[in-house]
């Protein structure tokens, strides 16, 4: 009797080893395709078709380089927007635009912030006709405004280039969508089809205070028209 409880309890030993060793082999499996339907879902959302609008997501902290310039031009960052304004792109608008771009990129040679003023990070206008992106932006900015543009479809830009280096741009709010203009091209392009993953702008409401952008690409645009 003893020797066949003995032999039981073997059984029940190696039945308890083989329901664990098959209950681990599920479990493993379990794990390893949630993990891949997790990264399906994650890439899947990350290169959604994105819309003619950028999607804002809510406040953020703006630039340190920005912070100092509305300190030194107060007057250019208290301006309240309460019905921010997007532009009909009419022809003569575009006409407006495409020279505008072309003429504040001709005007002002590249220069480091680094080299100019001795800081990496210095926000004014090219005065001296030199600059670095910042710079290009205020004084599109600036013309564009003075012929009748809404500041409030004027907004800085900051992105992330192709070797995630930061970077600035215009964005110009139309009926048509986000528009981007770039010291880096001629070409004035909708914000989804330039090769930069977009981090946040200034506000439409208020030109001091920012807002973040919600764009998870995984990748960008290969290249871009020079």
């Amino acid at each position: 009797m003893p020797r066949k409880i003995g032999a039981n309890c073997a059984e029940i030993i190696r039945n308890y080893r083989y329901y664990n060793w098959q209950h681990s082999q599920y479990s493993w499996i379990i794990i390893l395709a949630a993990t891949i339907l997790f990264l399906f879902l994650q890439v899947t959302h990350a290169n959604q078709p994105l819309g003619p609008f950028m999607p804002i997501i809510g406040p953020t902290e703006p630039p340190q380089g920005h912070v100092e310039f509305c300190k030194e031009n107060s007057t250019l960052c208290n301006t309240l927007e309460p019905t921010p304004l997007v532009v009909r792109l009419t022809k003569s608008r575009w006409r407006e635009l495409t020279t505008i771009n072309n003429q504040v990129n001709k005007s002002i040679a590249p220069v480091s912030d680094k080299e100019l003023y001795g800081t990496s990070e210095y926000w004014t206008f090219p005065s001296l006709g030199t600059g670095d992106c910042e710079e290009y932006v205020l004084e599109k900015q600036r013309r564009l405004h003075a012929i009748g543009w809404p500041s409030s479809a004027l907004l800085i830009t900051v992105v992330k280039d192709m070797n995630n280096t930061g970077h600035a741009v215009l964005t110009v709010r139309t009926d048509q969508g986000d528009i981007i203009l770039d010291n880096q091209t001629k070409d004035i392009l909708p914000w989804y089809s330039t090769p930069y993953r977009y981090v946040k702008r200034q506000s439409a409401r208020h030109p001091a205070k920012w807002s973040a952008i919600s764009d998870k690409r995984v990748t960008t645009v290969a290249s871009i028209p020079r």
